[in-house]
């Protein structure tokens, strides 16, 4: 298969998935958990142009997202596109199961099969859909074959709902820059295109120990300034990831009226990697830096400190937990 390269060849791939998508469902029904990163989104696009209101797509709002991300989904489906798009608020669901809870393999596991059973919930509802949409794409397959990683398909779902689905994988033989290149030329917004690689676990992964509400906030919104910052500063695209971390600690501060606080640091992490084996720490402008730490402990409640992360991995890994 030859590589999309061009936007002319991700047309033709788009013509050529539309045909082959129409051949396989007919007339059935497709069902999609929508996270709204770029394989999935690229995924419903494609099934949209093909079969319609014959997709639903399921996105479950766990409070882990990035700020803006549900909004985003929702406006891009559901307003502009018209998708059938049903939107789960599951943040209390999942943080409740998550209070407490300071071990990162416990909270993956908890967020994960979490999310299986609110999609399951929501598949048993719905009558007549016998397709399960996918956004595997060609590492996932080549990882699961090495066994570097399980494919990320329907074996994680209840027995009764895996004999029901039958797979709908368009994007399995691309890679990452291929699916966001389909996606530009089908029209999806860039900043969902060119999404930045997100674990699976959200922000829980970065706020690290137990998750509470008001730090996992405060995480929200240091990374919507680093990211605001970065993008002003002409970075976006340029680092390959950038986020924040909120430790669950506290160091000692003073306010400008000297008073003192107690309260958590913001790290800041920004690196350069080709496949996320390896990275190093992006050599960051100290003016930008003094930009985003006054941003940062004046807009976040409950910061009083800001730091950058210029650990490189190995021996670091890129996120914390």
């Amino acid at each position: 298969m030859e590589r999309i390269t061009t936007k002319e060849l991700a047309d033709a791939f788009i013509a050529e998935q539309i045909e082959a998508l129409q051949a396989q469902i007919g007339d059935g029904k497709v069902l999609l958990a929508l996270s709204g990163g770029v394989d999935s989104s690229v995924v419903a696009a494609l099934l949209i142009k093909a079969i319609g209101k014959n997709l639903t797509c399921v996105h479950v709002n766990h409070g882990l997202l990035r700020k803006g991300e549900p909004e985003q989904v929702i406006k891009v489906f559901k307003e502009e596109l018209n998708a059938n798009l049903i939107y789960i608020d599951a943040v209390d669901r999942f943080l409740d199961k998550l209070a407490g809870v300071s071990d990162p393999e416990t909270k993956r596991k908890i967020i994960g099969e979490e999310f299986i059973d609110v999609f399951a919930e929501e598949a048993r509802k719905l009558d007549g859909v016998k397709f399960l949409g996918q956004g595997t794409i060609y590492p996932d397959i080549v990882e699961s074959e090495k066994g570097v990683k399980a494919h990320h398909n329907v074996g994680g779902l209840p027995q009764d709902l895996q004999d029901r689905f039958e797979l709908v994988e368009p994007v399995k033989f691309l890679y990452k820059d291929e699916v966001r290149m389909v996606g530009k030329a089908l029209g999806l917004p860039d900043n969902m295109v060119n999404r930045q690689p997100f674990p699976g676990p959200g922000l829980g992964v970065r706020c690290t120990g137990a998750i509470t509400r008001d730090r996992l906030e405060a995480v929200r919104e240091s990374d919507a300034i680093v990211r605001e910052e970065f993008a002003a500063a002409g970075l976006a695209g340029k680092v390959w990831q950038y986020f924040t971390i909120v430790p669950d600690y506290k160091s000692t501060g003073i306010t400008e009226n000297s008073e003192r606080t107690y309260a958590w640091p913001v790290v800041i992490r920004a690196v350069n990697s080709i496949d996320a084996t390896s990275a190093t720490p992006e050599p960051l402008d100290w003016a930008l830096l003094n930009k985003i730490t006054a941003r940062i402990t004046s807009e976040v409640k409950g910061v009083n400190r800001v730091l950058y992360d210029v650990t490189p991995k190995p021996t670091g890994t890129i996120e914390w937990e």
